[in-house]
């Protein structure tokens, strides 16, 4: 199930970042699954994981900001100029 809630103007989204994998967006039953190649070293993985979701949401890099989560691989994200419903159908697709 995906976490995707609107505060404040804006999309917060709860992803679970997978570092050194093959990178590609999933959907488990624990919520959205982003998995990068990346390592977890100095804040790659989870760069590379705001870069993938900003492609996946279809917005600028810079309208994906991280909100919690540095340095744990449960993170939440803001994201600027969306609704929750948009968000989620364009996670879902994206997802395939």
């Amino acid at each position: 199930m995906l976490d995707v809630r609107e505060r404040d103007g804006a999309v917060l989204v709860s992803v679970r970042v997978r570092p050194r994998s093959r990178p590609r967006l999933e959907v488990t039953d624990g919520g959205l699954v982003v998995r990068v190649a990346a390592a977890p070293e100095k804040g790659r993985a989870t760069e590379e994981a705001r870069r993938a979701l900003a492609a996946a949401l279809g917005v600028a890099h810079a309208a994906v900001e991280l909100r919690s989560g540095a340095t744990a691989r449960r993170k939440t994200f803001l994201v600027a100029g969306l609704s929750a419903v948009d968000a989620r159908a364009r996670l879902l697709a994206a997802a395939g």
